[in-house]
Protein backbone atom coordinates (compact mmCIF):
# COMPACT_ATOMS: atom_id res chain seq x y z
CA UNK A 1 0.00 0.00 0.00
CA UNK A 2 1.49 3.30 -0.94
CA UNK A 3 -0.36 6.96 0.08
CA UNK A 4 -0.23 10.15 -1.81
CA UNK A 5 -1.75 13.55 -1.24
CA UNK A 6 -1.54 16.59 -3.11
CA UNK A 7 -3.86 19.78 -3.06
CA UNK A 8 -4.73 21.84 -5.74
CA UNK A 9 -3.89 25.82 -5.44
CA UNK A 10 -8.21 26.43 -5.13
CA UNK A 11 -8.14 24.25 -1.97
CA UNK A 12 -9.63 20.70 -3.35
CA UNK A 13 -7.45 17.80 -2.04
CA UNK A 14 -6.67 14.70 -3.93
CA UNK A 15 -5.99 11.59 -1.54
CA UNK A 16 -5.01 8.28 -3.12
CA UNK A 17 -4.33 4.81 -0.97
CA UNK A 18 -2.49 3.00 -4.01
CA UNK A 19 -2.46 -1.30 -3.86
CA UNK A 20 -0.98 -2.69 -6.76
CA UNK A 21 -2.51 -6.22 -6.19
CA UNK A 22 -6.09 -4.85 -6.42
CA UNK A 23 -8.27 -5.39 -9.41
CA UNK A 24 -10.09 -2.62 -8.86
CA UNK A 25 -10.26 0.64 -7.96
CA UNK A 26 -12.89 2.99 -6.56
CA UNK A 27 -13.06 7.22 -6.73
CA UNK A 28 -15.40 9.27 -4.79
CA UNK A 29 -15.73 13.16 -4.21
CA UNK A 30 -16.19 14.02 -0.59
CA UNK A 31 -18.29 16.92 -0.28
CA UNK A 32 -18.49 18.50 3.62
CA UNK A 33 -21.75 19.11 3.02
CA UNK A 34 -25.54 18.26 4.90
CA UNK A 35 -28.40 19.28 6.70
CA UNK A 36 -26.71 20.38 9.76
CA UNK A 37 -25.16 22.96 7.06
CA UNK A 38 -28.52 24.32 6.06
CA UNK A 39 -30.58 27.03 7.48
CA UNK A 40 -34.44 26.13 8.16
CA UNK A 41 -35.62 27.81 4.64
CA UNK A 42 -33.01 25.42 3.11
CA UNK A 43 -34.07 22.65 4.85
CA UNK A 44 -33.64 19.26 2.34
CA UNK A 45 -31.58 20.60 -0.03
CA UNK A 46 -28.26 18.37 0.39
CA UNK A 47 -29.97 15.61 -0.46
CA UNK A 48 -32.06 17.28 -3.23
CA UNK A 49 -28.77 18.45 -4.83
CA UNK A 50 -27.54 14.98 -4.60
CA UNK A 51 -30.43 13.56 -7.32
CA UNK A 52 -29.65 16.62 -9.16
CA UNK A 53 -25.94 15.79 -9.76
CA UNK A 54 -27.47 12.78 -11.97
CA UNK A 55 -29.20 15.25 -14.38
CA UNK A 56 -25.82 16.26 -15.77
CA UNK A 57 -24.34 18.83 -17.09
CA UNK A 58 -24.31 21.67 -19.85
CA UNK A 59 -22.97 18.93 -22.71
CA UNK A 60 -24.10 15.74 -20.98
CA UNK A 61 -28.30 14.57 -20.28
CA UNK A 62 -29.57 12.54 -17.75
CA UNK A 63 -29.61 9.50 -20.07
CA UNK A 64 -26.18 10.38 -21.26
CA UNK A 65 -24.61 10.17 -17.56
CA UNK A 66 -26.23 7.18 -16.92
CA UNK A 67 -24.74 5.60 -19.93
CA UNK A 68 -21.85 6.49 -19.70
CA UNK A 69 -21.73 5.22 -16.31
CA UNK A 70 -22.92 1.45 -17.80
CA UNK A 71 -19.95 1.83 -20.71
CA UNK A 72 -17.69 1.45 -17.42
CA UNK A 73 -19.29 -1.11 -15.81
CA UNK A 74 -19.18 1.05 -12.60
CA UNK A 75 -21.13 0.09 -9.59
CA UNK A 76 -21.80 3.66 -8.84
CA UNK A 77 -23.84 5.98 -6.36
CA UNK A 78 -23.87 8.74 -3.99
CA UNK A 79 -25.41 9.40 -0.34
CA UNK A 80 -26.54 12.59 1.66
CA UNK A 81 -25.83 12.94 5.56
CA UNK A 82 -26.37 15.22 8.44
CA UNK A 83 -22.41 15.94 7.55
CA UNK A 84 -21.53 14.97 4.30
CA UNK A 85 -22.24 14.27 0.34
CA UNK A 86 -20.12 11.68 -0.89
CA UNK A 87 -20.75 10.46 -4.26
CA UNK A 88 -18.37 7.39 -5.94
CA UNK A 89 -17.85 4.43 -8.46
CA UNK A 90 -15.92 1.32 -8.35
CA UNK A 91 -14.76 0.35 -11.85
CA UNK A 92 -12.30 -2.12 -13.49
CA UNK A 93 -8.55 -0.14 -13.34
CA UNK A 94 -8.87 0.13 -17.17
CA UNK A 95 -12.44 2.34 -16.72
CA UNK A 96 -10.37 4.14 -13.73
CA UNK A 97 -9.44 7.21 -15.54
CA UNK A 98 -13.01 7.66 -17.09
CA UNK A 99 -15.01 7.53 -14.10
CA UNK A 100 -12.45 10.29 -12.40
CA UNK A 101 -13.13 12.36 -15.36
CA UNK A 102 -16.85 11.67 -15.34
CA UNK A 103 -17.28 12.57 -11.95
CA UNK A 104 -15.05 16.16 -12.36
CA UNK A 105 -17.24 16.95 -15.05
CA UNK A 106 -20.62 15.82 -12.67
CA UNK A 107 -19.53 18.10 -9.91
CA UNK A 108 -20.29 21.22 -12.01
CA UNK A 109 -24.11 19.98 -12.74
CA UNK A 110 -26.15 22.18 -14.90
CA UNK A 111 -28.69 22.66 -12.16
CA UNK A 112 -31.31 23.04 -14.92
CA UNK A 113 -34.71 24.79 -13.82
CA UNK A 114 -36.94 21.85 -15.79
CA UNK A 115 -34.96 19.30 -14.06
CA UNK A 116 -35.23 20.80 -10.81
CA UNK A 117 -39.17 20.71 -11.06
CA UNK A 118 -39.19 17.08 -12.29
CA UNK A 119 -37.08 15.78 -9.33
CA UNK A 120 -38.81 17.73 -6.70
CA UNK A 121 -41.76 15.47 -6.91
CA UNK A 122 -39.37 12.51 -6.94
CA UNK A 123 -38.24 14.34 -3.42
CA UNK A 124 -41.85 14.90 -2.57
CA UNK A 125 -42.43 11.24 -2.98
CA UNK A 126 -39.29 9.77 -1.03
CA UNK A 127 -41.00 11.73 2.05
CA UNK A 128 -44.10 10.27 1.48
CA UNK A 129 -42.50 6.79 1.55
CA UNK A 130 -40.37 7.35 4.40
CA UNK A 131 -43.29 8.43 6.24
CA UNK A 132 -44.83 5.19 5.84
CA UNK A 133 -41.27 3.33 7.42
CA UNK A 134 -42.20 3.83 11.54
CA UNK A 135 -38.41 2.97 11.86
CA UNK A 136 -37.25 5.56 9.87
CA UNK A 137 -39.58 8.32 11.33
CA UNK A 138 -38.83 7.12 14.97
CA UNK A 139 -34.70 7.64 14.58
CA UNK A 140 -35.59 10.78 12.62
CA UNK A 141 -37.71 12.12 15.53
CA UNK A 142 -35.48 11.09 18.13
CA UNK A 143 -32.57 12.89 16.66
CA UNK A 144 -34.75 16.17 16.06
CA UNK A 145 -35.62 15.66 20.24
CA UNK A 146 -32.43 14.81 20.74
CA UNK A 147 -30.63 17.62 19.37
CA UNK A 148 -33.00 20.59 19.78
CA UNK A 149 -31.66 23.78 18.92
CA UNK A 150 -28.28 22.11 17.54
CA UNK A 151 -28.16 22.15 14.00
CA UNK A 152 -27.40 18.19 14.03
CA UNK A 153 -31.31 17.98 14.68
CA UNK A 154 -32.03 19.22 11.00
CA UNK A 155 -33.64 16.53 8.65
CA UNK A 156 -31.48 15.13 5.57
CA UNK A 157 -34.37 15.01 3.64
CA UNK A 158 -36.20 18.28 4.99
CA UNK A 159 -39.93 18.16 4.84
CA UNK A 160 -42.76 18.70 2.34
CA UNK A 161 -43.08 22.68 3.05
CA UNK A 162 -39.35 23.12 2.74
CA UNK A 163 -39.26 21.09 -0.55
CA UNK A 164 -41.98 22.42 -2.14
CA UNK A 165 -41.12 25.95 -1.36
CA UNK A 166 -37.64 25.63 -2.25
CA UNK A 167 -36.37 27.06 -5.68
CA UNK A 168 -33.65 25.98 -7.93
CA UNK A 169 -32.02 29.76 -7.42
CA UNK A 170 -31.61 28.78 -3.69
CA UNK A 171 -30.24 25.09 -4.68
CA UNK A 172 -28.03 26.62 -6.57
CA UNK A 173 -26.50 29.49 -4.55
CA UNK A 174 -25.97 26.86 -1.91
CA UNK A 175 -23.93 24.70 -4.78
CA UNK A 176 -21.96 27.47 -5.32
CA UNK A 177 -21.08 28.08 -1.79
CA UNK A 178 -21.25 24.39 -0.39
CA UNK A 179 -19.34 23.19 -2.97
CA UNK A 180 -16.37 25.10 -3.14
CA UNK A 181 -12.95 23.21 -3.73
CA UNK A 182 -11.45 24.30 -0.82
CA UNK A 183 -14.68 21.92 0.53
CA UNK A 184 -14.03 19.00 -1.52
CA UNK A 185 -12.13 16.11 -1.13
CA UNK A 186 -11.44 13.52 -4.15
CA UNK A 187 -10.64 10.00 -2.33
CA UNK A 188 -8.90 6.78 -5.03
CA UNK A 189 -8.58 3.46 -3.91
CA UNK A 190 -6.79 0.26 -5.75
CA UNK A 191 -5.06 -0.15 -8.47
CA UNK A 192 -4.49 3.08 -10.25
CA UNK A 193 -1.78 5.75 -11.50
CA UNK A 194 -1.58 8.49 -9.09
CA UNK A 195 0.23 11.37 -11.07
CA UNK A 196 -2.42 10.69 -14.47
CA UNK A 197 -4.89 10.93 -11.68
CA UNK A 198 -3.88 14.25 -10.47
CA UNK A 199 -2.66 15.70 -13.64
CA UNK A 200 -6.94 14.81 -14.90
CA UNK A 201 -8.21 16.64 -12.30
CA UNK A 202 -5.84 19.22 -11.95
CA UNK A 203 -7.07 20.11 -15.74
CA UNK A 204 -10.28 19.53 -14.97
CA UNK A 205 -10.95 21.12 -11.37
CA UNK A 206 -8.24 23.90 -11.30
CA UNK A 207 -10.52 26.64 -12.35
CA UNK A 208 -12.90 25.89 -9.97
CA UNK A 209 -13.11 29.16 -7.41
CA UNK A 210 -12.68 28.52 -3.45
CA UNK A 211 -15.07 30.03 -1.49
CA UNK A 212 -15.42 30.75 2.01
CA UNK A 213 -16.65 27.74 4.18
CA UNK A 214 -17.51 27.24 7.70
CA UNK A 215 -19.21 24.98 10.00
CA UNK A 216 -20.36 25.57 13.84
CA UNK A 217 -18.67 22.72 15.59
CA UNK A 218 -20.17 22.38 19.63
CA UNK A 219 -20.60 19.33 21.81
CA UNK A 220 -23.83 18.58 22.77
CA UNK A 221 -25.04 16.36 25.43
CA UNK A 222 -28.70 16.04 24.07
CA UNK A 223 -32.21 17.40 25.68
CA UNK A 224 -33.01 14.27 27.76
CA UNK A 225 -36.53 14.86 26.47
CA UNK A 226 -39.36 11.49 25.90
CA UNK A 227 -42.31 11.50 23.72
CA UNK A 228 -44.61 9.10 22.00
CA UNK A 229 -46.75 9.09 19.14
CA UNK A 230 -49.36 6.75 17.94
CA UNK A 231 -49.66 5.97 14.02
CA UNK A 232 -52.90 4.12 12.47
CA UNK A 233 -52.24 0.73 11.19
CA UNK A 234 -49.12 -0.41 12.88
CA UNK A 235 -49.04 -3.87 14.86
CA UNK A 236 -45.90 -3.08 17.23
CA UNK A 237 -43.88 -0.26 19.22
CA UNK A 238 -40.97 1.50 17.54
CA UNK A 239 -38.37 3.18 20.42
CA UNK A 240 -35.45 5.08 19.45
CA UNK A 241 -32.96 5.84 22.80
CA UNK A 242 -30.18 8.27 22.04
CA UNK A 243 -27.31 8.90 24.39
CA UNK A 244 -24.41 11.25 23.91
CA UNK A 245 -21.04 10.03 23.03
CA UNK A 246 -17.63 11.18 21.64
CA UNK A 247 -16.99 13.17 18.54
CA UNK A 248 -14.93 11.90 15.62
CA UNK A 249 -12.05 14.13 16.23
CA UNK A 250 -11.82 12.00 20.38
CA UNK A 251 -9.69 8.84 20.02
CA UNK A 252 -11.67 7.25 22.14
CA UNK A 253 -14.14 6.71 19.44
CA UNK A 254 -12.94 3.70 18.91
CA UNK A 255 -13.71 2.45 22.91
CA UNK A 256 -17.46 4.12 21.71
CA UNK A 257 -17.74 1.64 18.66
CA UNK A 258 -16.73 -1.07 20.68
CA UNK A 259 -18.98 -0.25 23.44
CA UNK A 260 -21.99 0.10 21.12
CA UNK A 261 -21.19 -3.67 19.89
CA UNK A 262 -21.28 -4.90 23.59
CA UNK A 263 -24.86 -3.50 24.14
CA UNK A 264 -26.15 -3.66 20.82
CA UNK A 265 -24.71 -6.13 18.19
CA UNK A 266 -27.21 -8.23 16.61
CA UNK A 267 -26.40 -11.21 18.07
CA UNK A 268 -24.73 -12.48 21.39
CA UNK A 269 -24.86 -8.67 23.09
CA UNK A 270 -27.01 -7.76 26.32
CA UNK A 271 -29.82 -6.33 24.04
CA UNK A 272 -29.50 -9.77 22.41
CA UNK A 273 -29.34 -12.13 25.28
CA UNK A 274 -31.88 -9.58 27.65
CA UNK A 275 -34.49 -8.84 24.60
CA UNK A 276 -34.42 -10.73 21.07
CA UNK A 277 -33.77 -14.02 22.98
CA UNK A 278 -36.19 -14.25 24.95
CA UNK A 279 -38.64 -12.68 22.33
CA UNK A 280 -39.36 -9.54 23.99
CA UNK A 281 -38.45 -7.71 21.19
CA UNK A 282 -37.67 -9.15 17.87
CA UNK A 283 -34.83 -6.13 16.82
CA UNK A 284 -32.83 -4.88 19.46
CA UNK A 285 -29.62 -2.81 17.92
CA UNK A 286 -27.18 0.00 19.33
CA UNK A 287 -25.04 2.35 16.75
CA UNK A 288 -22.31 4.66 17.87
CA UNK A 289 -21.87 7.83 15.40
CA UNK A 290 -18.84 9.89 16.09
CA UNK A 291 -19.50 12.88 13.85
CA UNK A 292 -17.84 16.55 13.39
CA UNK A 293 -17.49 17.15 16.79
CA UNK A 294 -20.26 15.76 18.42
CA UNK A 295 -21.64 11.80 18.97
CA UNK A 296 -24.10 9.63 19.65
CA UNK A 297 -25.13 6.32 21.12
CA UNK A 298 -28.42 5.20 18.92
CA UNK A 299 -30.22 2.25 19.90
CA UNK A 300 -33.26 1.25 18.29
CA UNK A 301 -36.39 -1.65 19.37
CA UNK A 302 -38.84 -2.81 17.44
CA UNK A 303 -41.56 -4.95 19.80
CA UNK A 304 -45.04 -5.68 20.69
CA UNK A 305 -46.72 -2.60 22.28
CA UNK A 306 -47.83 -4.93 25.15
CA UNK A 307 -44.38 -5.52 25.88
CA UNK A 308 -43.17 -1.36 25.78
CA UNK A 309 -42.45 -1.14 29.42
CA UNK A 310 -40.99 -3.92 30.07
CA UNK A 311 -38.83 -3.16 27.25
CA UNK A 312 -37.43 0.19 28.49
CA UNK A 313 -36.97 -1.11 32.31
CA UNK A 314 -34.99 -3.94 30.93
CA UNK A 315 -32.94 -1.23 28.98
CA UNK A 316 -33.01 1.35 32.11
CA UNK A 317 -31.29 -2.35 34.58
CA UNK A 318 -28.78 -2.76 31.34
CA UNK A 319 -27.66 0.83 31.27
CA UNK A 320 -27.51 0.71 35.60
CA UNK A 321 -25.61 -2.64 35.52
CA UNK A 322 -23.20 -1.30 33.36
CA UNK A 323 -22.97 1.95 35.17
CA UNK A 324 -21.93 -0.14 38.52
CA UNK A 325 -20.07 -3.04 37.37
CA UNK A 326 -18.66 -2.23 33.73
CA UNK A 327 -17.89 -4.84 30.70
CA UNK A 328 -16.19 -7.97 31.61
CA UNK A 329 -12.94 -8.63 29.71
CA UNK A 330 -14.74 -11.51 27.47
CA UNK A 331 -17.21 -9.17 26.48
CA UNK A 332 -14.44 -7.19 25.34
CA UNK A 333 -12.49 -9.65 23.38
CA UNK A 334 -15.60 -10.75 21.31
CA UNK A 335 -16.53 -7.18 20.34
CA UNK A 336 -12.94 -6.56 19.32
CA UNK A 337 -12.75 -10.17 16.95
CA UNK A 338 -16.60 -8.44 15.93
CA UNK A 339 -14.85 -4.70 14.87
CA UNK A 340 -11.83 -6.12 13.73
CA UNK A 341 -12.97 -8.83 11.41
CA UNK A 342 -15.40 -5.93 10.02
CA UNK A 343 -12.31 -3.77 9.24
CA UNK A 344 -10.64 -6.79 7.40
CA UNK A 345 -13.29 -7.65 5.39
CA UNK A 346 -14.36 -4.33 3.76
CA UNK A 347 -10.19 -3.32 3.27
CA UNK A 348 -9.79 -6.41 0.90
CA UNK A 349 -11.87 -4.03 -1.58
CA UNK A 350 -10.94 -0.76 -2.68
CA UNK A 351 -14.45 0.04 -2.60
CA UNK A 352 -14.44 -1.03 0.79
CA UNK A 353 -11.59 1.43 1.63
CA UNK A 354 -13.47 4.60 0.24
CA UNK A 355 -15.59 5.58 2.84
CA UNK A 356 -13.31 5.37 5.79
CA UNK A 357 -10.37 6.96 3.59
CA UNK A 358 -12.64 9.63 2.46
CA UNK A 359 -14.38 10.27 6.33
CA UNK A 360 -10.66 10.32 7.80
CA UNK A 361 -9.17 13.00 5.86
CA UNK A 362 -12.99 15.25 5.96
CA UNK A 363 -12.76 15.01 9.69
CA UNK A 364 -9.25 14.52 10.26
CA UNK A 365 -7.03 15.74 7.75
CA UNK A 366 -4.89 12.79 7.99
CA UNK A 367 -4.14 8.98 6.37
CA UNK A 368 -4.90 6.21 8.82
CA UNK A 369 -4.00 2.72 7.23
CA UNK A 370 -5.87 -0.23 8.14
CA UNK A 371 -2.95 -1.21 10.30
CA UNK A 372 -3.01 1.43 12.72
CA UNK A 373 -7.12 0.99 13.07
CA UNK A 374 -6.42 -2.34 13.56
CA UNK A 375 -4.06 -1.44 16.24
CA UNK A 376 -6.12 1.43 18.06
CA UNK A 377 -9.20 -1.38 18.48
CA UNK A 378 -6.63 -4.05 20.15
CA UNK A 379 -5.69 -1.78 22.58
CA UNK A 380 -8.70 -0.56 24.08
CA UNK A 381 -9.36 -1.43 27.55
CA UNK A 382 -11.67 -2.70 29.83
CA UNK A 383 -10.89 0.34 32.32
CA UNK A 384 -10.87 2.60 29.03
CA UNK A 385 -14.71 1.52 28.26
CA UNK A 386 -15.41 1.54 31.61
CA UNK A 387 -14.35 5.36 31.87
CA UNK A 388 -16.34 6.47 28.68
CA UNK A 389 -19.38 5.05 30.43
CA UNK A 390 -18.75 6.95 33.62
CA UNK A 391 -17.74 10.19 31.12
CA UNK A 392 -20.95 9.35 29.05
CA UNK A 393 -23.94 8.22 31.14
CA UNK A 394 -25.76 5.79 29.63
CA UNK A 395 -28.99 6.49 30.90
CA UNK A 396 -29.67 10.48 30.39
CA UNK A 397 -31.05 9.16 26.93
CA UNK A 398 -33.62 11.13 24.57
CA UNK A 399 -36.58 8.79 24.04
CA UNK A 400 -38.87 8.27 21.02
CA UNK A 401 -41.49 5.86 20.56
CA UNK A 402 -44.22 5.58 18.02
CA UNK A 403 -47.13 2.83 18.53
CA UNK A 404 -50.12 1.83 17.59
CA UNK A 405 -53.12 4.54 17.78
CA UNK A 406 -55.53 2.02 19.99
CA UNK A 407 -52.59 1.44 22.68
Amino acid sequence: MQFRHVQLKNGLTLIGEINPNAQSAAVGFFVRTGSRDETPSLSGVSHFLEHMLFKGTEDLSSVEVNEAFDRLGAKFNAFTSEENTVYYAAVLPEFFSAAVELWCRLMRPALRTDDFDVEKKVILEEIAMYKDLPEFQVIDQARQLHFGSHPCANSVLGTEETIGNLTAEQMRDYFSRRYAPNNLVAACCGRFDFDQTRRLIERLCSAWEPMEVGRTLAFFEGTGLQKRQTQRGLTCEHICLMSPSVSMQDPRRFAASLLSVIIGDSTGSRFFWALVDPAVADTAVMHCEAMDGVGILSSYIRCPTENRQKVLQIVQNIFDELKQNGISENELTAAKNKVLSAITLEAERPMGRLVSLGFNWIYLKSYRPVAEDVQAVKSVTVEQINQLIRDYPLEKFTQVSIGPEDS
